[in-house]
């Protein structure tokens, strides 16, 4: 859960100065978010358990950093878009979400300070 979360929040990846690119502020979430196939795709990428669009890599590689320090490298826009994807995953596929949480939180380090950015306002 937290992974794909995170790589949704990765949404916002390579990171330049002290926010992520805004490359992907206006990545369209509506095909993750309506489309399940689509966002079992991305899942999958973020768990190493199938093959990875060169967007979801991207996203990816910000995970684990996002994971630590909640984000702290995005942008509003990108905390808002990584919120609803999430929010998707956990509701849509909660194994998933468990798996993504395990995978990059294995020592249940973040997952408080994770679950309180994800509630939190868009």
């Amino acid at each position: 859960m937290l992974t794909r979360l995170i790589s949704y929040v990765a949404i916002l990846t390579m990171v330049l100065a002290d926010f992520y690119s805004s490359r992907y502020d206006d990545f369209d979430i509506q095909p993750l978010l309506e489309n399940d196939r689509v966002l079992i795709g991305y899942s999958k990428c973020f768990l190493d358990q199938g093959p990875c669009t060169p967007e979801a890599k991207d996203f990816k590689k910000a995970i684990p950093e996002a994971v630590e320090t909640t984000c702290g490298k995005c942008t509003p826009k990108q905390k808002s878009l990584i919120r609803t994807v999430i929010r998707a995953i956990m509701d849509k596929h909660p194994e998933a979400w468990e798996e993504l949480v395990e995978k990059y939180d294995k020592n249940k380090n973040y997952r408080e300070n994770f679950k309180i950015f994800i509630e939190g306002n868009d």
